[in-house]
């Protein structure tokens, strides 16, 4: 863990911080998972049992009645579930791998959801479904990024709006809308960003209007109560995907044109909402574990400051890192450490010294060259670094710098 100054502020210690975060969260999300086995084992556990029970009095029952012995009775059903495998229900349901059938599963495909009612059975099947997936869930994951870089992009701005009416309310901003020279707040505006708790709350009430909404569809229609509807919406927005409830699977539907494609807009719409929740959920929770990080880095901080005024200085240990010239790339910051001492007082430095200073000059070139080329030099300010939010991959990268949250100019 990184302390702000003192004998572990070092490159390394940034190596330290980030690995402490991940420890950290890797830790959070294995309990996280124990107690939730704790919890459904204790609330699913007897119903399962219970439903065992009754299936063995039937079963029984029924080899009585019928004269049947359990073996052949056993081979009969796991001949149907073979069968079910293939998409033989019961009753009568829609083709499985009709155009509009295999349409529906694409969908669950690249979506990720997977219900799992309908699943290729050919070996020819399931090798396309191996290069088909890679593509699609590729692209379908962009899409959602996409959607989330638009979304905070219109929440940002339609926020932005009603913080300027405000304004314009409180006569702080004039009414043609330009900045004034002398109020703070308003020079603030050119900068300002929308709260991640303000976009977390817009994204629940939107998830939860498209919920019931999808809901009150398919209660009537698929003969689901509204709880379960709301259930099935959940896990299919969430790509979850049990398998359990499942939409638009009976042959025949009243107004079934209009019915399937009204299923289609909610589940697109629902994704891309719980997707783009998810990711900023993902921010709250990596802000509550660097403050979790800050709270042990103070405890750090006491220690190394103890450690640092009880060490002597102008001395060289064998193999310290800190002996060098603490030079990042990423911000391209020289910060002199116990080496450039050494010069000044006169004493030789190291062989391992001199080419770890060249090594980490000539990284810095070959950025700043790699960087001209493109045509983007890459400016980090050393606030992003002590936030926690920068850089990253993917939603996080999207979301970077757009947040109040994860502004660099926070």
């Amino acid at each position: 863990m990184a302390c702000r100054g003192g004998g572990c502020c070092s490159s390394a210690g940034r190596l330290n911080a980030d690995n402490a975060r991940f420890l950290l969260l890797a830790v959070l999300i294995v309990l996280y998972m124990l107690c939730g086995a704790a919890v459904f084992s204790a609330i699913e556990l007897p119903t399962e049992r219970e439903a065992k029970e009754r299936w063995e009095e039937r079963l029984e029952n029924f080899t009585r009645r019928h004269n049947l012995s359990r073996a052949e009775l056993r081979r009969f059903l796991r001949e149907y579930e073979e069968a079910s495998v293939a998409g033989i229900r019961v009753d009568d349901i829609r083709p499985r791998w009709d155009f509009t059938g295999a349409f529906y599963f694409v969908g669950t495909v690249v979506s990720t959801i997977g219900f799992g009612m309908t699943t290729p059975a050919t070996v020819g099947g399931k090798i396309f479904l191996i290069f088909y997936g890679l593509i699609g869930c590729a692209g379908t994951i962009l899409f959602f990024n996409l959607f989330l870089e638009r979304l905070i992009t219109v929440i940002a701005y339609v926020m932005k709006s009603c913080h300027e009416r405000q304004l314009r309310r409180k006569g702080v901003l004039p009414h043609n809308g330009r900045r004034g020279s002398g109020s703070s707040e308003v020079d603030s505006l050119a900068g300002w960003k929308p709260s991640v708790y303000y976009v977390m709350l817009i994204l629940c009430v939107a998830s939860l209007i498209i919920s019931c909404c999808a809901s009150a569809m398919y209660t009537p229609i698929e003969g689901w109560s509204y709880f379960d509807s709301l259930y099935f919406c959940f896990v299919a927005f969430s790509t979850i995907g049990f398998g359990d409830l499942v939409s638009s699977q009976n042959i025949k539907y009243e107004s079934q044109g209009l019915y399937r494609f009204g299923n289609f807009v909610f589940i697109l719409m629902g994704v891309c909402c719980i997707y783009s929740l998810f990711n900023v959920i993902s921010i709250v929770i990596k802000q509550s574990i660097n403050w979790i990080l800050k709270k042990l880095d103070c405890r750090c901080c006491h220690r190394c400051q103890r450690k640092l005024f009880r060490s002597r200085r102008n001395v060289v240990m064998p193999g310290n890192v800190r002996s060098r010239r603490n030079i990042s790339i990423e911000t391209d910051v020289v910060n002199e450490s116990d080496t450039d001492g050494r010069r000044l007082s006169g004493e030789m430095i190291s062989m391992k010294d001199f080419l770890a200073s060249n090594k980490v000059s000539l990284a810095i070139m070959q950025k700043q060259l790699s960087e001209t080329a493109n045509g983007y030099p890459r400016q980090m300010s050393s606030n992003s670094k002590q936030n926690g939010f920068s850089g990253g991959v993917g939603a996080l990268a999207i979301m970077n710098n757009r947040l109040a949250e994860t502004s660099v100019d926070r």
